[in-house]
């Protein structure tokens, strides 16, 4: 076998190669992949927007899992019920498991009992005036002879002024499950429902995965194989389920398209180190584009940019493509002659990736860093690929080493490419076709939500609906949060922000709304609450005033005196004197402290009118008019789902500009390198002409397009500039070079590895993904065709010549 690496250049492009692969290969041994959605963030968010981010990553609902258990009788699902939650309150991967069963009454009761007048809004200083205190008395004697008279009667001596049956009926108010056999049940009583909270955050999908095992482990020990079924949803569950989704698609479609890429190759090249030797741009550009991505962004990898790199192998594998078929033509008595090929075609080629950097070139500005990340992936990717294949390639290439005769297929395409002019006419259809349907659907042709993206299938946000309404559980929309320097300030805020609220309740502009405040009232508050409480001498005297009118002695209600002074007197609450309650919960939940800076959060519900309808729920206005009464600083009212829709919107907006950008980047440098209006208008007509019938397909089979449409289009026309070059520049030898048989079957190979890798991906379930497949797919067909139908259509001789 002949030597290689005679000139001093080839060995130092080897040496640069291997160096930069061991580099990329550090930079990524230090790389950070994550799925924060941070990265998805605009550089200078918006205190909205990133209120929005933290919800979703730790936020008030991000640590709940909703179960249900279906099948069997009512009596054996209860019976499931109450041992799983058993087995789970000693799991330390659960903070929380409720069922309905009183764990924790007991502990809410006595907290509610022992600390009632610093709880209790009602203590105020009229609340124990006389005539206060003759009010209070006269609901109490009137409680008597209700349902609830033998409660009231118990607590009479020791809370005639009723602050206890007052804190515990708002308590249960927000907590109505229906119960079957002391577990709680749904509505229809074909399912027991239980509501776990998780230790770990929403965002660590890990240990989610760890505990929604955990429940499934203590499911299948309390019951029969078969006999019930048990169902969960939430966002620790979605978010599990669409990590397992995703690489279970990934893998089966990668591996499937894979396999389609080596079969294919093996097919043409007969040759397995021609196979191997194509790879190794692919694997390269890879390297480069996670290194670059690290580099230029802290150390950190979104997931989102690793799956949408792995797609370009489609493109990169194309450039050994054209290597190794395009300089078989070039055989001289058993040895090819690269540098015919690199004379010939290699400009071209060029040129191609120089017109996919550009493209992807707009997304580096953008002031999303996860679109930036894309942006510059796809831009090392290529870059490397081309420049192995250019420099690399041919030095680990024996020269003796060639694939089998292509020239019988060859031919046969190139009759082809001879005659495709004739079909001009069905391009023209099909692109006015595509604009009348695109025309038709101008209103409903781009997705505006997020949920466009979700992963979550419709069958399970039913599911997740279902388990919320039977459990009461937030489904938290509406929020307002207040941060401050530290925890007594922000619950002094939510006080007063709670003043406000109240009115709109009353008035049906909000179904009701949570506070920590409740539960534990700020220091003010509770000095407040302990100025009202007369000294003992004044208390009697009132006291003694107020029963005059009724058949009692004074004497009854000693303990009530005490306990109101020893209250007067006492310390105020702290936050560990909630430990052990089912209230310690929810001001875990609503009460926190990140970066140094303290936030309180009051989810808001939706008024009962509008509970499970289209509208928009809660009168936003009112909300905001209210805490601007408030009059609190750093406070904000934010519709979750609103704001999510106008962060993808302004994706949206902001990719639409890139993109033209990129456009106009394109046909600018076209122009320089073609420097013929011809050339570039027949190498950018294809193009146009394949982006519009993939959108107008899209739009023809109700499919709402999305920000990942947008850049499948990108990725369209950075793959298929290379077939339209080919056709048009003349760097590649003429149109008669363009056409010859080996040209024409290095097309149509990378062509179909192109949609083995794209194509693929259209069957997965996930909207990311497919999204990639239904436009790359087709597009990359139809950018080859539409650039053969549109090229200058030439000799049908000549064509055959050149490949003598």
């Amino acid at each position: 076998m002949p030597r290689r690496f005679t000139l001093p250049g080839a060995r130092l492009a080897l040496a640069l190669w291997i160096l930069a692969l061991l580099a990329c290969a550090a930079i990524i041994s230090r790389t950070t992949f994550t799925a924060d959605l941070s990265a998805f963030l605009p550089r200078l968010p918006s205190a909205e927007q990133q209120l929005l981010v933290n919800q979703l990553r730790d936020g008030l609902v991000s640590r709940l899992v909703l179960v249900g258990i279906e099948g069997g009788d009512a009596d054996g699902r209860a019976a499931i019920s109450r041992a799983m939650a058993a087995k789970l309150r000693g799991d330390a991967r659960f903070s929380s498991i409720q069922n309905g069963e009183p764990v924790n009454q007991a502990a809410d009761r006595q907290y509610v009992f022992t600390q009632r007048y610093l709880l209790s809004p009602a203590v105020t200083p009229e609340r124990f005036s006389e005539h206060g205190l003759k009010m209070a008395l006269n609901e109490s004697f009137e409680l008597l002879a209700s349902s609830a008279g033998l409660f009231a009667k118990s607590l009479l001596p020791r809370d005639p002024t009723g602050e206890v049956a007052a804190m515990m009926a708002q308590l249960d108010a927000t907590q109505r499950v229906p119960m079957h056999a002391g577990a709680w049940a749904s509505r229809d009583g074909k399912r027991a429902v239980l509501l776990a909270q998780t230790a770990a955050t929403g965002s660590d999908t890990d240990a989610q995965a760890q505990s929604i095992g955990a429940i499934r482990a203590a499911f299948e020990q309390t019951t029969a194989p078969g006999a019930y079924k048990l169902v969960m949803t939430g966002p620790g569950v979605f978010s599990v389920q669409a990590r397992d989704t995703i690489r279970h698609d990934v893998e089966r479609l990668s591996t499937i398209g894979l396999a389609i890429i080596v079969t294919l190759l093996l097919v043409v090249y007969r040759s397995v180190p021609l196979l191997v030797l194509g790879l190794v741009p692919v694997l390269s550009g890879a390297l480069a584009g996670i290194a670059a991505v690290s580099l230029g962004f802290g150390g950190t990898v979104h997931g989102l940019t690793l799956g949408f790199g792995t797609t370009l192998i489609g493109e990169a594998v194309d450039y050994s493509i054209y290597l190794f078929v395009q300089s078989a033509q070039y055989v001289r008595g058993g040895r090819r002659d690269e540098r015919a090929w690199l004379g010939g075609f290699w400009p071209t080629v060029r040129l191609g990736v120089l017109t996919s950097i550009c493209g992807f070139a707009s997304l580096l500005l953008s002031g999303f860093p996860g679109l930036a990340q894309l942006g510059l992936y796809s831009i090392a990717g290529l870059a490397t690929a081309a420049l192995v294949t250019r420099f690399v390639l041919p030095q680990l290439m024996p020269a003796t080493l060639h694939l089998r005769d292509v020239t019988p297929l060859g031919r046969r395409l190139a009759w082809l490419a001879t005659r495709a002019h004739r079909l001009r006419w069905l391009v023209a259809v099909l692109v006015l076709a595509a604009c009348a349907v695109l025309v038709a659907h101008r209103g409903t042709l781009w997705g505006r939500e997020l949920q466009a993206l979700s992963p979550v299938s419709t069958s399970d946000q039913a599911l997740d609906a279902s388990l919320r309404a039977d459990l009461g559980a937030p489904d938290v929309r509406y929020l307002v949060v207040l941060s401050g320097p530290d925890q007594e300030s922000v619950l002094q805020g939510a006080e007063r922000v709670a003043h406000e609220l109240d009115p709109l309740v009353a008035q049906n502009f909000i179904g009701g709304y949570e506070n920590p405040a409740r539960y534990l009232p700020s220091a003010a508050t509770q000095r407040a609450r302990q100025a009202s409480l007369p000294p003992p001498e004044s208390m009697a005297q009132r006291l003694q005033a107020a029963i005059a009118a009724h058949p009692v002695r004074a004497s009854l209600f000693a303990p009530f005196l005490e306990d109101v002074d020893k209250t007067r007197t006492g310390p105020l609450l702290r936050r560990e004197d909630l430990r052990g309650t089912s209230m310690a919960l929810a001001v875990d939940a609503l009460l926190s402290q990140r970066n140094g800076r303290w936030s309180a959060t009051l989810p808001l519900r939706a008024p009962t009118h509008a509970q499970g309808s289209a509208g928009d729920g809660v009168d936003s206005a009112a909300v905001r008019a209210a805490i601007a009464r408030a009059g609190v600083p750093d406070t904000l009212f934010v519709d979750l789902k609103g704001e999510s829709d106008r962060l993808y919107t302004g994706y949206m907006r902001e990719a639409l500009l890139l993109s033209l950008a990129g456009l106009l980047a394109i046909i600018a440098l076209l122009v320089l390198a073609l420097r013929s209006v011809r050339r570039v208008v027949a190498t950018v007509l294809p193009l146009a002409a394949a982006a519009l019938v993939v959108l107008g397909g899209l739009a023809a089979l109700g499919q709402p397009l999305t920000l990942l449409h947008l850049v499948g289009l990108l990725l369209l026309v950075a793959v298929g500039s290379n077939y339209a070059l080919f056709f048009n520049s003349p760097t590649a030898g003429s149109q008669v070079a363009a056409t010859s048989p080996h040209t024409l079957v290095s097309l149509l190979l990378a062509n179909l590895t192109t949609v083995a890798a794209f194509g693929l991906l259209a069957l997965s379930s996930l909207p990311l993904l497919k999204a990639f497949g239904l436009t790359v797919g087709p597009g990359a067909v139809l950018a080859l065709w539409f650039a053969a139908i549109l090229a200058r259509p030439a000799a049908p001789d000549a064509a055959g010549s050149s490949s003598k």
